[in-house]
């Protein structure tokens, strides 16, 4: 990592957010819903998908964890008023987890029956080590009745990630599996580069094993050869999987994955709660930082 990157990662958690928001504009679509459906028109007519996202997590009161699901069946309302190719990610202490899991269940069960009646999907995020347990076991009990329109998140980082997939395997999973940002003990979390990216190939290798339908979440081009190696060992088609990145990252590798006939996803978010994802974010990526200070200076920037 460069001296550059490595300041990133280490001061962008103290940085105020009128200074982030320049650096982190190109993760995110916008304030507002329309922004983000404005977004996935312009991925739709290059023949990508999205899943949009409101932004927020952590909440402290059951009034906000209402607010938030009505904004993500609003989110569901104008995918299909607006005939858009998307879906909904959600995150669960975003509808309630650390105040009343019961409550917080009653809320994505809504969101996912009405994605059932409209034909469209529901993804359950995954946040940090303390709602891993609880996030999967949501998967499990709406499966039951939603299975293909509700999904969730599994990240390779984590040591039980392959028990995981195990433990689901019993009925039809539809996982995005992707590296894993929060900063976890090491008791629970592998942190070498190298470690985290064969448990990944693992866990992949496992998923398609068990049939799973996974959204294969990374920008790193040797778990994406990986990836390609499986999907041509299981003889998976297009339909059976896909791939899925973050908004503002490489998007010349959104086109190289589609041109090789890969179906691809893009994570959109927008909202005003955007400052907490913007820092991870760079702190997982300093070259998006990187690239906006050339263009303020006026100068190329090569990706």
């Amino acid at each position: 990592m460069s001296l550059f990157n490595q300041i990133v990662s280490k001061s962008i958690m103290f940085v105020p957010g009128p200074i982030v928001s320049i650096f982190a504009r190109k993760y995110i679509a916008g304030k507002a819903l329309d922004d983000a459906v404005q977004v996935t028109r312009k991925l739709n007519s290059q023949g990508i998908k999205s899943t949009i996202d409101v932004l927020g997590e952590f909440i402290s009161t059951k009034s906000e964890a209402l607010w938030f699901k009505n904004q993500a069946l609003e989110v569901l309302k104008t995918i299909r008023r607006n005939g858009i190719d998307a879906n909904l990610s959600i995150k669960p202490t975003q509808m309630g987890l650390k105040l009343d899991p019961d409550f917080a269940y009653a809320n994505i069960e809504e969101l996912v029956a009405y994605a059932k009646s409209i034909h469209n999907f529901v993804r359950i995020d995954m946040e940090d080590i303390s709602c891993t347990t609880q996030t999967i076991n949501f998967y499990h009990r709406l499966r039951q009745a939603y299975a293909p329109h509700v999904g969730t998140v599994l990240q390779s980082y984590l040591r039980r990630t392959v028990d995981d997939i195990r433990g689901m395997s019993s009925a039809p999973m539809h996982i995005r599996l992707c590296k894993g940002i929060y900063n976890e003990p090491r008791q629970h979390a592998y942190k070498h580069p190298e470690v985290i990216n064969r448990n990944y190939v693992l866990a992949l290798e496992k998923l398609f094993e068990h049939k799973a339908y996974v959204g294969i979440a990374t920008h790193d081009p040797v778990l994406i050869f990986e990836a390609s190696r499986l999907i041509d060992k299981f003889g998976l088609k297009p339909s059976e999987y896909e791939f899925q990145m973050l908004l503002g990252v490489d998007e010349q590798l959104r086109h190289i994955i589609t041109a090789q006939g890969h179906n691809l996803r893009v994570y959109v978010p927008y909202g005003s709660s955007w400052l907490p994802y913007a820092k991870r974010r760079l702190k997982e990526n300093p070259d998006i930082a990187r690239h906006a200070i050339k263009q303020m200076l006026g100068l190329k920037s090569h990706q």
